[in-house]
């Protein structure tokens, strides 16, 4: 996703020990919460996953209100509808997959256990803030990782209290104390020490392509992604009043913000006048020569994108370019007669601005989709609008893309919500994107597999697995408040261990513990202090 260049919102002069000192207390206090919740069995990681997505779901309007005073992006009925997706319909979706127990596969004699990552540290951006900070967190909690949220500057308010609040209702269900945590003042020096530490397992970048590059030169682990630039191609055998208000109601959604949305359309001479016509009662404005021109200028400038369009509605884009338009406008439609390179309205635009363009044929149609993504976009998502499977399978094959969205809005579509992809708000971008992930994020890609496995020689026995013990203890007390790293919230009284911890029915905030249970503890934070000690963070 192309994300605005803005400013830090907090200079921070600090020098660099004492930065560096800053993320090592914050992540030395992830890194216990990660150990202990790698102990919690199933039900009772569920049980918190879904404490906090209810959170989540009640303060989505709250948020998306708080979000748009903040930034000045998008529309906070679309925002309130994405804070929910990624909160309880997150949940739900993945409420079958098991990301905690042993998978014992007695045909190949095989065993696979399940390792969290340990601690995620999240960047999440301005344009989908809360959204984004929804998603990583209920990823984090459904594979029983600690995350540390890294807020972008210009949605650091909201971002920070909604992550707090968050973190209470994890801590009430019996998460470890540093499960979730904040960035509370994020500056690009302070998130580099962040970034490089050894305590962070992995970086899940959701940003600007300069952050995501940063993330993968790092020296650690990272899953980023690339920016957006969907072509549409919409066929002479689709239905062109479906077509057109899919196409509309995706550019309009929350002010075209999400990197999926579609950001030139192709079509061909045949469809041509049908197309425009049907664009028109969806509630798009075809812009003439002269109105594309003042769109263009406006829009990009010797510095790459105007920021200030950025989720703004089509409406106000119109009166800042001098283009009168009806009140009703939902999106800009701006023909053009090349693509590529010279053409700047065929880039990403995260604004309800569409390009529009005529193709000789279906074979240039197919290569000029294919010319846009290469331009920018590589790997991200396409969208196309046919009746014919033929087509469709034309048009997969050509575009180098890993989601194309057949006859449905593409911002929705891509990430999951008006189709069955996975949720999400991360989007892989794969090898022709230069990542290593090219499918939607999801909560799998936090977690490896320890696969033990027995001699294939049918003479060699399997083991019984069924009852043996895989070292779910349960939940354990908050991190200790007597100095040492992790502190800095107090210890809830104990439960017995029969209640959540053995049923999943509650998830109480901790435990009584026995011998064994108090010296591994123990060992956990004196290997911290230690490794503190020894680095000289």
């Amino acid at each position: 996703m192309m994300e605005p260049e803005i400013r830090s919102l907090v200079e921070i002069s600090d020098s660099k020990p004492a930065l560096r000192s800053h993320a090592d207390i914050v992540l030395s206090r992830a890194r216990w919460a990660a150990s202990i919740f790698q102990r919690f069995d199933r039900d009772t990681t569920m049980h918190i996953a879904e404490a906090v997505a209810r959170t989540a779901h009640q303060n989505a309007g709250k948020y998306a209100e708080w979000a748009v005073e903040e930034t000045g992006f998008g529309v906070v009925e679309h925002k309130k509808l994405k804070n929910e997706l990624t909160a309880m319909p997150l949940v739900d979706h993945y409420r079958d997959e098991d990301f905690v127990n042993p998978v014992i596969d007695e045909a190949r004699k095989m065993v696979r256990i399940p390792r969290p990552a340990g601690v995620v540290l999240a960047l999440t951006p301005s344009t989908n803030p809360i959204a984004t900070v929804n998603f990583k967190v209920m990823m984090a909690l459904m594979t029983r990782n600690a995350v540390v949220i890294s807020p972008h500057p210009a949605a650091r308010a909201c971002c920070v209290d909604a992550v707090k609040a968050m973190a209470d209702a994890a801590i009430e269900a019996g998460a470890p104390d540093g499960c979730i945590q904040v960035i509370e003042q994020p500056s690009i020096p302070l998130i580099e020490e962040f970034m490089a530490s050894d305590k962070t397992s992995v970086i899940l970048a959701t940003g600007g392509t300069a952050m995501v590059r940063a993330a993968y030169s790092s020296s650690n682990p990272a899953i980023g992604v690339g920016p957006g630039n969907a072509p549409v191609y919409v066929d002479p055998s689709a239905e062109m009043q479906d077509a057109a208000q899919r196409i509309v109601d995706s550019k309009s959604f929350d002010n075209s913000i999400l990197c999926t949305n579609e950001s030139v359309l192709i079509t061909l001479p045949e469809a041509d006048k049908k197309l425009r016509q049907a664009l028109k009662q969806a509630g798009a404005y075809l812009c003439d020569d002269e109105e594309v021109e003042r769109l263009r200028r406006y829009l990009f400038h010797d510095r790459g994108f105007n920021v200030a369009a950025v989720g703004r509605d089509a409406v106000w884009i119109a009166q800042e370019c001098g283009i009168r338009v009806p009140a009703k406008t939902k999106i800009l439609v701006a023909p053009v007669t090349q693509l590529g390179i010279e053409e700047r309205m065929t880039r990403e635009k995260l604004c309800p601005v569409l390009a529009y363009h005529v193709a000789k044929n279906q074979t240039q149609a197919l290569s000029q989709a294919r010319a846009v993504l290469r331009f920018t976009g590589a790997g991200h998502s396409a969208a196309i609008h046919a009746g014919e499977s033929q087509v469709v399978a034309d048009y997969a094959r050509s575009v180098e893309a890993y989601r194309v969205v057949v006859n449905a809005p593409c911002s929705q579509g891509a990430a999951g919500f008006q189709t069955h992809l996975a949720p999400t708000f991360t989007i892989g971008t794969g090898y022709f994107g230069r990542s290593s992930i090219g499918e939607n994020i999801g909560p799998h890609h936090l977690i490896h597999w320890t696969r033990v496995a027995y001699n294939s020689d049918p003479s060699v026995s399997f083991g019984d697995y069924q009852a043996a013990d895989f070292g779910f203890d349960g939940p354990l007390p908050h991190a200790p408040s007597d100095g040492v790293p992790g502190a800095g919230r107090a210890a809830r009284p104990s439960r017995s261990r029969s209640s959540a911890a053995d049923t999943g029915s509650g998830g109480g905030a901790g435990v009584g513990m026995d011998s064994r249970t108090r010296e591994e503890l123990r060992r956990l934070i004196a290997e911290e202090v230690r490794n503190v000690i020894k680095g000289g963070h």
